[in-house]
């Protein structure tokens, strides 16, 4: 079967039109980003921490900004150490939780705590915490 001119365009136009929906939805199935971008640090800007509790971690990065680092599960002793390790997976730059884990000192050795999540506190968040949970 021979398709005429006309016939081609309109096959090929109809094509590229289903390609720009697709293409459209797919594009809007996606998550936004943040209108900042990923916000990540090196791990040599590591500054200080403070344990919320067992399985909250802030860390400070350089002067002003603050992590918060949410473990896996249970981290213990986190909350009482004066000091924790913190390791990078792949390289020295952490952007997300599976980039990073603590590692903390307990009564039967070095204790290694996976992070699933880290994200960077707004200022009115690290002025919000308690005290203790400010590094």
């Amino acid at each position: 079967m021979t398709l005429s001119v006309s016939q081609r365009l309109s096959a090929t136009l109809g094509a590229v039109l289903i390609a720009l929906g697709a293409s459209a939805a797919s594009a809007s199935d996606k998550p936004a980003k943040p209108a900042t971008g990923r916000q990540c640090f090196w791990t040599r800007q590591a500054d200080g921490f403070a344990a919320q509790d067992d399985h909250i971690v802030n860390v400070r990065v350089g002067v002003r900004d603050v992590y918060q680092f949410e473990m896996m599960g249970h981290c213990p002793d986190v909350d009482w150490n004066q000091r924790i390790a913190l390791v990078s997976r792949g390289s020295d730059y952490i952007c997300a939780g599976i980039d990073a884990e603590i590692v903390t000192h307990s009564p039967i050795g070095p204790m290694r705590c996976p992070v699933s999540h880290i994200r960077k506190l707004t200022p009115e968040e690290i002025a919000a915490l308690p005290k203790k949970a400010r590094p």
